[in-house]
């Protein structure tokens, strides 16, 4: 979208991410990171640590289900996504005085582990059932859509469009292991 603040940052999670369920069952998984800048300071021939920035970030759906399972208290990681501020009033004191405040939070896009210091191994989920996200019906498998095209819809050419036609280019076991339309893949930059 235009106009939003897009910002990368590296820092550590100062706790495991918190994974809770909304009440129509959407997972969103809230966590810290902390950034800290590291300088060399010449007169003592070391590197001396900067002030911490810490800032929230939430993720949702199945994102925030990958990233509760895969990411603990201390791991390094990279972060991107929307920055956005909020702003709010505290709750009356004893006085009755309010405070207004801003706080700023990322909305995440991309997450990972940072390889500087880690290693980390990759495994790619699959999952089996339907879910509605943004009032479209959406499934997990090829073969749930088009079970549910066929009982919904009376035929299965319609729940095999929405996963390609088999033979042109997809396939049910792996996106990119069939060749295109031609028959060969071209390696030349297509810009």
């Amino acid at each position: 979208m235009a106009g939003e603040t897009t910002i990368t940052v590296v820092g550590n999670l100062t706790s495991d991410p918190e994974l809770r369920y909304t009440q129509n069952g959407l997972a969103v998984a809230n966590f810290t990171v902390a950034s800290t800048p590291r300088t060399f300071d010449r007169q003592k021939n070391e590197w001396v640590d900067g002030e911490p920035m810490f800032l929230r970030a939430s993720v949702w759906r199945e994102f925030a289900e990958h990233v509760a399972a895969s990411l603990t208290k201390g791991a390094r990681v990279i972060v991107r996504g929307n920055l956005k501020q909020r702003s709010y009033e505290t709750k009356p004191d004893a006085g009755g005085k309010t405070e207004k405040r801003t706080s700023f939070e990322l909305e995440v896009d991309e997450i990972g582990p940072s390889l500087r210091y880690a290693t980390a191994e990759v495994t790619r989920t699959s999952s089996s059932g339907s879910r509605a996200v943004g009032g479209e019906q959406t499934y997990k498998t090829p073969e749930d859509a088009a079970r549910a095209a066929q009982q919904n819809q009376g035929g299965q050419q319609q729940g095999q469009a929405a996963w390609g036609q088999p033979g042109r280019g997809a396939s049910n076991e792996e996106p990119w292991g069939s060749p295109p339309p031609g028959g060969t893949y071209n390696d030349e930059t297509p810009f």
